[in-house]
């Protein structure tokens, strides 16, 4: 899906998938060197920066699904402050988050906390390639806590999302007796048998941490299924699935808080 460029090498595979499967493989390369040399604009970053003397304010754009939610995180967050920091908030908006958003955070060394609300593919891959933080929830007291820890303790969070891959939805067939089925089409990364599942539409989370019951690829049981790839799902006790929806498949690491 993208022109080569002059003096690019052409090399030629058995078959489309195994070329597929090579060009997911140098693109993930390719990412994960862009990553080592980018300046990681991180909530624990930014901690150091402050205990150092470095810096004085939590930098912050707030992103939610409702604008009672956002008013809500907003009117609790003012309120956290100590003699040496502050918090202090950029931008907020209802909706996804965007590339804007990015750029803002990375210009202004901010943090990007989504309240049921996720990052679009691009605001994704710009935020990982330029090291700007997206800190994802769905409960306003886990935003507050986390935040608390940071201007008082200067604690990290000790949990964090490690995302395996996307999917989105292309269509979905009513079984009798099982449920609702999604036939899907991976976008990036991989779909996961085993990982949670973020269920989001127009960039707005609908449901989160589901497992699922099933993963095929055809009529076999899959582990994992690659990007660029078809495969059939069940997301165990969900049917409400609709065309055009993103499955986002994830894992939560637990990382040792630092003093």
């Amino acid at each position: 899906d993208e022109m080569p460029s002059a003096g690019d090498k052409f090399y030629v595979v058995e078959t489309l998938e195994k070329a597929r499967d090579v060009v997911a493989e140098r693109r993930q390369t390719a990412r994960e060197a862009e990553l080592a040399t980018a300046p990681a604009r991180t909530l624990e970053g930014m901690l150091s920066r402050i205990e150092a003397g470095q810096a004085k304010e939590l930098a912050l754009i707030l992103k939610a699904d409702v604008q009672g939610s956002l008013e809500a995180i907003v009117g609790s967050i003012t309120k956290m402050k100590t003699a040496e920091t502050r918090v202090n908030i950029l931008h907020t908006a209802v909706g996804g988050i965007t590339t804007g958003d990015v750029s803002l955070a990375e210009a202004s060394d901010a943090i990007i906390i989504g309240f049921n609300a996720v990052p679009d593919a691009a605001a994704r891959q710009m935020a990982e390639a330029k090291g700007v933080d997206i800190r994802l929830y769905r409960i306003i007291y886990d935003i507050l806590e986390d935040i608390r820890k940071a201007v008082e303790e200067g604690l990290a969070p000790e949990i964090r999302m490690e995302t395996l891959g996307r999917a989105e939805v292309r269509q979905t067939f009513k079984v009798s007796r099982v449920g609702t089925i999604a036939g899907c089409f991976v976008i990036d990364g991989v779909a996961s048998r085993n990982a949670k599942v973020r269920i989001t539409r127009n960039n707005i989370v609908v449901e989160d941490e589901r497992s699922l019951d099933s993963l095929k690829r055809f009529k076999d049981d899959a582990r994992e299924v690659k990007a660029g790839m078809e495969c059939g799902l069940k997301i165990a006790g969900y049917d409400d699935i609709k065309e055009g929806d993103i499955l986002e498949f994830y894992h939560r690491i637990e990382i040792a808080r630092k003093l």
